[in-house]
């Protein structure tokens, strides 16, 4: 590890995107930090690209070869004259690897010691760690598994549902439910494709999954003096395939026993690992009241904002004076001082299966008020790519009490309009008026799949904008960006020729009975059925992937199977991917 001097004024090279790049960027100017920004070329125009002191590109388009690219971070660090890399959270922020070539290249890493993450971040010698300080546990395989049938005995063995877990990962990526044995073969491969484009790292253990739990988690900070802290608790039930929508702090309706429990083994945990940073320690509470510890979070979590809210401890800031030896600002967990939700606003058409819809942001008109806050990494004119996280923006909500709250909650979310792309506020909407959320908090982990009944109507499908006289573009220079305004007829034909070619081949006869059309904007994955063979109505016959989730291309009738896309090709929603005739 590099020797800190804390009389430096550091400049800081984060390492991702979006609104979480932006969040960085603002605690450096806090801090008096000096910021450096990264970017794919799709997010060349982004608003982090905009905030940061200097932006340098990453010449590519696509998670492998530009966020997880350690060798062309390091080296934009060392070229931009970095001190300090935060990795926030995603991408390479709970990869070993990249925290020790950043170490050894010289620079401090914002987060754990690599052999912390090594641990932790091994979701398997976590579980084996938290018995060894007594957490609480469900059954689980003490190795990754290395092939499908393992998957099947387990299931056999345990019983159903199980989970299937990314070793890892994290935030829901490379995590499967099998409920039914037959499925369970084809879920295990789904996990492994994910994980591995999403971590880089395929590998995949199992637990028994309880049925409709809550998921409880506990935010810990640690310094290089022995001291841990749990700053406080969150409730995240509110997901849908294992993706947050909607977390709160404190985590309500627990009692004292189940809060003292959370919190003593959050800090066992932590100070067993050594750990150093913010952390969080994620559990399953059953609704017989069993909890469950579930896996150890090695970096800033995306619902971070609820607990700053609820008790004044700036987060961000905290890791970076961690970062330079300073102790913790506080020495035991502060008494919350109200109640805070955060509504994670998505590109997401929650009217039609929540699939990802990328595109330009025509309007983005954010609330305000009292008790609003909004972390956003997008503007009105933003691009959504089809390669990244369907995140736009953070709406966080903060009252005296939990009613307090909810009240602000409404009038703000009535007041936010986003146009030019689909979002999920007509969900946040109409969660807000449940009653099993508001009230009586019967909500858990699948709630929104089993028993949510409000009726969202699909998002109006956007049309491509027609092209404007003037192309804007941008270049670097020693780090700053430049934006240059071309002739478009001077562009044409040099970008997006496989993409245009394949949007205009597929949008001809698009009605036409014997036509599947993509159900979603993306990339064709894979075809799972060979060209020319039968297939029966509602196989799945294709995969294809955007925004980082899997979506199954389902046959929409009987028939023979053609082609009309191939595998790798970018095809936009509602256009045609194959022929059953």
């Amino acid at each position: 590890m590099p020797t800190i001097n804390h009389n430096i004024q550091h400049k800081v090279l984060i390492a991702n995107r979006g609104e979480i790049a932006v969040r960085i960027i603002r605690a450096c100017r806090d801090m008096g930090f000096t910021s450096v920004a990264v970017y794919a070329d799709a997010d060349i125009a982004a608003l982090h690209v905009q905030m940061a002191d200097e932006a340098y590109g990453l010449a590519g388009n696509t998670p492998t070869d530009s966020y997880l690219d350690m060798h062309k971070l390091i080296r934009i660090a060392k070229k931009s004259g970095a001190t300090m890399v935060h990795p926030g959270y995603g991408f390479l922020s709970e990869r070993v690897e990249f925290a020790r070539a950043v170490q050894e290249n010289g620079l401090i890493w914002i987060g754990p010691n690599p052999e912390t993450i090594e641990i932790l971040g091994d979701k398997v010698k976590a579980r084996q760690l938290a018995m060894q300080v007594g957490a609480p546990l469900v059954a689980g395989t003490k190795e990754p598994v290395k092939e499908a049938k393992e998957v099947v005995a387990f299931a056999h063995a345990n019983g159903l549902p199980i989970a299937i877990k990314a070793a890892f990962g994290g935030g829901g990526r490379g995590l499967k439910v099998a409920w039914q044995m037959e499925e369970v073969e084809e879920l295990y491969h789904s996990a492994v494709r994910e994980a591995t484009a999403a971590f880089g790292r395929g590998e995949c253990f199992l637990e028994q999954f309880l049925h409709n739990p809550r998921h409880i988690e506990a935010q810990v900070i640690a310094d290089q003096h022995g001291n841990v802290v749990v700053v406080g608790t969150r409730d995240c039930s509110l997901q849908r395939r294992n993706q947050k929508l909607v977390e709160e702090s404190p985590a309500p309706f627990l009692s004292q026993a189940l809060q003292q429990q959370i919190i003593q083994a959050s800090v066992d945990i932590c100070a067993k690992a050594n750990y150093i940073g913010a952390a969080t320690v994620e559990f399953l509470l059953s609704q017989d009241g069993k909890l469950s510890f579930l896996e150890v979070n090695t970096r800033l979590q995306v619902e971070h904002p609820v607990t700053e809210e609820t008790t004044g401890i700036d987060l961000v800031i905290e890791q970076l004076r961690i970062a330079q030896g300073l102790p913790l600002s506080i020495n035991e967990t502060p008494k919350p001082r109200g109640h805070a939700f955060e509504f994670r606003i998505n590109a997401e058409d929650a009217g039609n299966g929540f699939l990802p819809t990328p595109g330009v942001i025509q309007r983005f008109d954010p609330p305000s008020g009292p008790g609003v806050r909004l972390d956003s990494g997008v503007m009105a004119g933003s691009t959504i790519p089809s390669t990244f996280d369907s995140l736009m923006a953070k709406l966080i909500v903060f009252g005296r009490t939990r009613e307090q709250a909810i009240q602000r909650a409404r009038r703000a979310l009535a007041e936010f309009t986003i146009e030019g792309v689909a979002s999920v506020l007509p969900f946040h909407r109409a969660v807000i008026e449940q009653m099993d959320f508001c009230e009586q908090f019967n909500v858990h982990t699948r709630w929104i799949e089993t028993e949510f009944r409000v009726q969202i109507p699909p998002a109006k499908r956007q049309l491509p904008q027609n092209e404007q006289p003037l192309t804007h573009t941008f270049i670097e220079i020693d780090g700053k960006r430049c934006q240059l305004g071309l002739p478009a007829q001077l562009l044409a034909g040099l970008s997006l020729q496989s993409t245009e070619q394949a949007s205009t081949t597929t949008q001809a006869n698009d009605k036409q009975d014997h036509l599947l059309n993509a159900p979603i904007s993306g990339v064709l994955f894979n075809w799972l059925v060979a060209e020319g063979d039968e297939v029966a109505q509602g196989e799945v016959i294709g995969v294809m992937e955007a925004m980082k989730m899997e979506v199954q291309v389902m046959a929409h009738r009987a028939g023979k199977l053609k082609y009309i896309a191939k595998k790798g090709d970018y095809i936009n929603a509602d256009c045609a991917i194959a022929e059953i005739a």
